[in-house]
């Protein structure tokens, strides 16, 4: 698996939707790259239906130039079945990179709480993703239309959509906002805070990890992270995994052995070639990291559908690393079939899945080309991957090959602050630590009211999820402090209004 392969693998799984769509043209380095979030086959599996109101602003394509006219229509759903005109507040979440209603009904966290809060709750479309399209069917024709995908953008959007709502809806005019997301939108709700202090009284970033970045934090800590979660799940599991590299690469010398891999692995299709077999790679790792994310304490369907804690049960397969080849790469097709088939409908496994393009993933593929510049290593030895090194040069080659750009490594520290934010106030940085992505979040304290909020039996933003009655108590803690927060940051507002603070906040 190439360097840049591995990093976008990486940076597309931040992606938690994409809508399936057509594959386009790119180099094989590119393919499996983009996703930071989550990946391989996202399809939109609603947890509960919500109810909500659909609707559209108008917002510039340029907020910062003066030269550009053109306006889209940005996506923004609100339910207020619980918002109080009468010292209520605005919940506000920060669109990522897919479709909003996804977002909307799997971010349970903010329905759990909307009445303790009096809240009313809108979800806001990030730019060049769902139906936000700016320039419509050529959003993503070229570099020239992508030029104004930036999380700066973005940020304007939600400040243009926040103000428009408090004037055009009676009774927000004086009420708190609150910003809140996971993942790359967690990113986007603390940077919001960051710099539109004046519209959101505070911030939860879950899961967001706004130190990976540069040098900011070691390059192997992604990996490393992965092979913690599976080191703990079984004896002998991640040791298992780093020996399965050299048997397939064995196994893969001839095209005997192609044949043979694909037979035992029960690939749809056979591979028949190197190319191929460094797909198959690709896509193996990536299974794994995505494991590693999803790994929550009851049976889920974000990805796939998935038994609880579901590492342990991949790692029930992996107890002996000390087998021949042959029953290594056995062993690797039970495995894999824990993700890819735990509801036994799938005939074969499909490696191009994690191929698969989507108006979501060219979008991510655009950002992680330009300002979302992520370095990410393995070494072999601290991590159960076959090791690469963090690469600029390759990815910048890349990324022009592709879109014709090339990435500014530093704008984003540049931009929000790198580790020095200790000037910003009321930010919860929440952080499950079986999540990869810990590793570039903020897990102490920086100041009183920068907090950070671990969940040791956590995974990717569990604590956004809607409450379930498997939910281990580091979790519930977690949201009852991070609402203890928000409750304050709304008493803080009404007190600086001069208004009586109510008895349930």
């Amino acid at each position: 698996m190439g360097l840049f392969s591995l990093l976008l693998l990486l940076l597309l799984l931040l992606l938690p939707l994409l809508a399936p769509g057509a594959a386009i043209p790119r180099s094989p380095a590119l393919r499996s790259l983009g996703r930071l979030h989550l990946p391989t086959r996202l399809t939109s599996r609603p947890t509960v239906a919500r109810n909500y109101s659909i609707l559209y602003f108008k917002q510039k394509v340029d907020h910062f130039g003066f030269d550009i006219n053109k306006t889209f229509k940005q996506r923004y759903l609100i339910a207020d079945k619980y918002w109080k005109k009468d010292g209520g507040s605005i919940l506000f979440y920060t669109g990522n990179e897919g479709d909003i209603i996804w977002f909307c009904n799997n971010t349970g966290f903010m329905w759990d709480v909307a009445e303790e809060l009096k809240a009313m709750l809108v979800f806001a479309e990030h730019r060049y993703y769902g139906e936000s399209l700016p320039f419509g069917a050529n959003s993503f024709k070229d570099s020239r239309h992508l030029n104004f995908l930036t999380s700066e953008q973005a940020l304007a959007d939600f400040a243009e959509l926040i103000k428009h709502l408090k004037q055009t809806i009676p009774g927000t005019e004086n009420q708190p906002v609150i910003a809140l997301g996971g993942s790359y939108g967690g990113m986007l709700a603390a940077w919001f805070r960051m710099k539109y202090p004046h519209l959101v009284v505070g911030a939860l970033a879950a899961s967001a990890p706004i130190w990976q970045f540069e040098d900011l934090v070691p390059c192997g800590i992604f990996m490393e992270t992965v092979t913690r979660d599976f080191k703990k799940s079984g004896p002998n599991c991640s040791e298992s995994i780093r020996r399965s590299w050299n048997a397939l690469n064995r196994l893969a010398t001839t095209s005997s052995g192609l044949q043979w891999l694909s037979v035992a692995l029960h690939l749809c299709s056979p591979l028949a070639d190197f190319h191929d077999f460094w797909m198959l790679k690709d896509w193996i790792s990536e299974t794994w990291v995505n494991l590693a994310m999803v790994d929550y304490p009851y049976e889920c369907n974000f990805l796939q559908p998935l038994p609880a804690w579901p590492i342990k049960v991949v790692c029930q397969y992996f107890k002996d690393p000390n087998v021949s080849d042959q029953q290594l790469v056995q062993n690797l097709f039970q495995a894999l079939n824990v993700y890819y088939n735990y509801s036994g409908q799938v005939k074969c496994l499909n490696i191009s899945e994690t191929t698969t393009s989507s108006l979501g993933s060219l979008g991510w593929s655009y950002q992680a080309c330009t300002e979302i510049i992520m370095p990410f290593c393995t070494n072999g030895v601290d991590d159960m991957f076959e090791p690469h090194s963090w690469n600029l040069k390759e990815l910048s080659d890349d990324c022009f090959e592709q879109w014709g750009v090339r990435p500014r490594p530093s704008w984003i520290t540049t931009q929000y602050g790198g580790k020095n934010i200790s000037s910003h106030r009321n930010i919860i940085f929440s952080n499950g630590e079986l999540d990869p992505w810990s590793g570039g979040g903020v897990t102490k304290n920086i100041t009183d009211t920068l907090v950070a909020i671990n969940i040791p039996d956590g995974a990717h933003h569990l604590d956004l999820r809607a409450s379930n009655p498997l939910d281990p108590k580091t979790v519930l803690l977690a949201r009852s402090l991070e609402v203890r927060y928000m409750k304050q940051w709304i008493r803080d507002f009404y007190a600086r209004q001069g208004k009586a603070v109510l008895n349930n906040f």
